[in-house]
């Protein structure tokens, strides 16, 4: 009887492609936010993952693609992380700190991302650009629902801002995450306690 599992050798191509795959979303990361995105070939993101240039073109279409990828795929695993979080049950301010501690980690561990999609979120095609907003109002979402629940005498307006204050609070820590002087614990305590303080304080 011949099994029906797939084969071992195509596994480990697919596997292999895979893992090459995000080696060139993790290097285009790194170079974009050192270079920008007109600053990096594919010849160059090719070179940093050992491979050339044209080898690139087995994994992605061209550098736009590359950086949809990027942009789309964060946005992605934001929203996603962000509903497992909301899911955890607690009343709003539980579910609210969550949330804060969630972006916090988000923000230390992944900076470069963060300065690639404020330098090049425009440059991405309208289709995927008109992703990433929907993906990013339904994160915002996320966080207004809890913020509603807290301050229901606020407009969605105030409470809009409340959010996006928030949100350039910490994504700020982009361009500080990478000093050697900086401490991410001492970071991480102090962004939790001024993003809690921007959101609970009521206004007035």
């Amino acid at each position: 009887m011949k099994g029906s599992g797939k084969d071992p050798a195509a596994t480990d191509r697919e596997r292999a492609k895979a893992q090459r795959r995000e080696d060139l979303l993790a290097e285009a990361t790194r170079l974009f936010a050192i270079h920008g995105y007109s600053g990096v070939s594919l010849e160059d993101l090719g070179a940093a993952c050992g491979i050339s240039g044209p080898a690139v073109y087995r994994h992605f279409s061209g550098k736009p693609a590359v950086l949809t990828a990027l942009l789309v795929g964060v946005s992605q695993d934001l929203l996603d992380g962000g509903e497992q979080v909301a899911k955890t049950g607690g009343n709003a301010e539980q579910a609210l700190k969550a949330l804060i501690a969630f972006h916090v980690d988000f923000a230390l561990a992944k900076p470069d991302i963060i300065q690639v999609q404020d330098r090049n979120l425009e440059t991405l095609p309208a289709a995927e650009l008109q992703l990433v907003r929907k993906l990013q109002r339904a994160y915002i979402a996320l966080w207004t629902e809890q913020l509603h629940r807290i301050h229901p005498q606020e407009t969605p307006a105030v409470i809009r801002f409340r959010a996006h204050a928030a949100f350039g609070l910490l994504n700020s820590t982009a361009h500080s995450a990478h000093s050697p002087r900086t401490s991410k614990a001492g970071l991480r305590k102090l962004l939790n306690q001024m993003a809690a303080s921007a959101l609970f304080t009521p206004v007035g």
